[in-house]
């Protein structure tokens, strides 16, 4: 194992509960209300275009807006680091001595940065962010141009991942995919090769060993 390939909402960012309070606010102000129920089981895993898209309608004249309102509240509201729980931190810090690290996430990059700067976990190589595909998960886009950016095939890395789209993706790049509890059920995680009940410096030991 030569790299590890970590999802960010949900996966490094214990946020989802976060992105699913900012849709519901910004899209009830456009007339389209959102439940909590309605976000986990049709949108969460999905790109921040594609969110929106999905939700109100391909072409709509207010998209731009609502992008820059999520992106604008995610920094006031998560943007401390205080997302990432203090086991997450330990497991990538533990990686980050021993492979190669790559963000491959459909936030923008500014969210990511931030994040993991403020966490003091800005030890990634590679950090692929909604902006630098066309295509969001559950494309395989984004990690492919990871590997491509680390030089590396997919036999060599492994991704982590907390929903289905994000395990399509993956596993359509030839990756070994381990999925995350805690966004979904396990029933909706079962295409990954494994699961696992949360990211932490355990889990990192045993995939590192294989």
């Amino acid at each position: 194992m030569e790299a590890l390939l970590f999802d960010f909402n949900g996966t490094i960012s214990d946020d989802e509960g976060v992105q699913c309070g900012i849709y519901r606010e910004l899209f009830a102000e456009h007339g389209r209300p959102l439940s909590e129920e309605q976000y986990f089981a049709d949108l969460a895993g999905f790109s921040d275009p594609e969110i929106v898209e999905r939700w109100l309608g391909p072409g709509h004249p207010a998209a731009g807006e609502v992008l820059e309102g999520r992106t604008r509240l995610f920094h006031e509201r998560g943007g401390d680091g205080s997302t990432v729980p203090a086991h997450v931190r330990e497991a990538i810090l533990l990686a980050a001595g021993r492979v190669r690290l790559a963000v491959v996430s459909g936030a923008t990059r500014s969210e990511v940065e931030t994040v993991v700067g403020a966490a003091g976990i800005d030890v990634f190589e590679v950090v692929v962010s909604a902006e630098s595909v066309q295509r969001g998960k559950p494309d395989p886009e984004g990690y492919l141009r990871a590997l491509d950016l680390l030089g590396l095939p997919a036999t060599q890395a492994a991704a982590l991942e907390d929903s289905p789209p994000g395990i399509a993706a993956a596993k359509a790049a030839g990756l070994r995919c381990v999925a995350l509890l805690g966004t979904v059920s396990a029933e909706r995680l079962r295409e990954a090769d494994e699961i696992a009940p949360r990211l932490d410096a355990s889990l990192v030991d045993r995939l590192l060993s294989v």
